[in-house]
């Protein structure tokens, strides 16, 4: 049988992200921190199922239009769009969390704006 961990919360690195500038985009104006639902078994990402949100290492900065878009359809192909590899972007910036320098370092080198 397998348990369930509870989820992981962390609200400093949510109110991190809300720093930096949108990881699509690069707007800085209304970054919100978007939670990555789909899983990736290569990082032991889980999808946690409808109405749960993932541990809050998974979340990258998005702004508001870019969040919605990101769960309008099939999150998968949205990402792949981008040409961008959420789960790695999520973990390289909870790596430097609270480095807003190095933070917005990582997301320029992560896309194709």
């Amino acid at each position: 049988m397998k348990f369930r961990t509870p989820r992981q919360k962390d609200s400093g690195h949510l109110a991190y992200l809300r720093e930096l500038p949108c990881c699509v985009c690069l707007d800085p104006t209304s970054t919100e921190a978007a939670h990555i639902r789909f899983n990736e078994p290569k990082v032991a990402k889980e999808n946690p199922g409808m109405q749960q949100k993932p541990d809050d290492r998974f979340a990258v900065p998005l702004c508001g239009r870019d969040h919605r878009e990101q769960h309008s359809g099939n999150e998968r192909a949205w990402w792949n769009g981008h040409e961008i590899d959420p789960h790695y972007l999520a973990l390289a910036l909870y790596n430097v969390s609270g480095d807003v320098e190095r933070g917005e370092q990582i997301i320029r080198a992560h896309g194709h704006h």
